[in-house]
């Protein structure tokens, strides 16, 4: 029988490697192992989101090099996308889930459609939309995502990647890059902060969950630097349509 630490910290590398990959969707294997292994909902949410962070630290330790960033468009996603994570994590435990899921689910299986249709989406980096209506519009795109990210736990760091991809015309690879870093490590920050300041964190497990995800977040962005745009939209496509079936079932 496998024991629970090494439990975590293998369902953590290859749930933080595949989202390091792809562009998100760590919560797809890492959040219902917490729920198998007997942790109530909001004590697993706590605890996903703290471990998670570990996804951007060690995703961002190695695209920080790749020199893919843009600094406007940084300041951007986390101006736009903070506040909406603080929101959704305010309001998360008055949430009907259940509707949530089926919701989200939907419209995840949907990205992933959109992009396997669109050939040559994401392919070649043209930007888009950088004009002061085209970046409001934008920002307010990446507020709703942030309301997502703070308040459900699967497949959100998708849709961030999509929206660089579709509305700034960011390639696939430096979208991955954006979402990793910006959305796993300061996001998903700010939502653990604020769950864990009225909900319950397993701190014990936390050193097993955070080795995994540093492990195999870094791995899989190693993996995606030397990958084509190609490659890593097929990922995307299939962890979007994945993430989306699960939060269905």
């Amino acid at each position: 029988m496998v024991s629970r630490p090494l439990l975590l910290v293998g369902v953590a590398f290859l749930a933080n490697a595949f989202a390091a990959t792809a562009g998100g969707g760590v919560g797809l294997i890492q959040l219902p192992l917490l729920l198998f292994l007997g942790l109530p909902y909001p004590q697993a949410l706590a605890t996903h989101k703290v471990a998670s962070v570990a996804l951007g630290v060690g995703a961002g330790g190695r695209y920080r090099r790749s020199g893919l960033f843009s600094r406007p468009l940084v300041l951007l996603v986390l101006a736009s996308g903070l506040p909406g994570v603080l929101l959704g994590a305010l309001v998360v435990l008055a949430l009907p889930q259940a509707l949530i899921r089926v919701v989200l689910g939907v419209l995840t299986v949907g990205l992933g459609l959109y992009s396997w249709r669109r050939h040559d989406l994401g392919q070649v980096a043209v930007a888009r939309h950088r004009d002061p209506w085209g970046l409001a519009l934008g920002g307010l795109g990446l507020f709703v995502i942030g309301v997502l990210n703070g308040s459900v736990t699967s497949g959100t760091g998708l849709f961030c990647t999509l929206w660089l991809v579709r509305w700034f015309g960011l390639d696939y690879k430096s979208a991955v890059a954006y979402t990793l870093t910006l959305v796993g490590l300061v996001w998903n920050a700010a939502g653990a902060a604020t769950l864990g300041s009225f909900g319950q964190i397993r701190w014990s497990w936390l050193p097993w969950l955070l080795a995994g995800a540093l492990t195999g977040s870094y791995a899989g962005a190693h993996i995606a630097v030397g990958s084509s745009n190609r490659w890593i939209k097929r990922a995307f496509e299939i962890l979007t349509i994945g993430v989306g079936l699960r939060l269905l079932v």
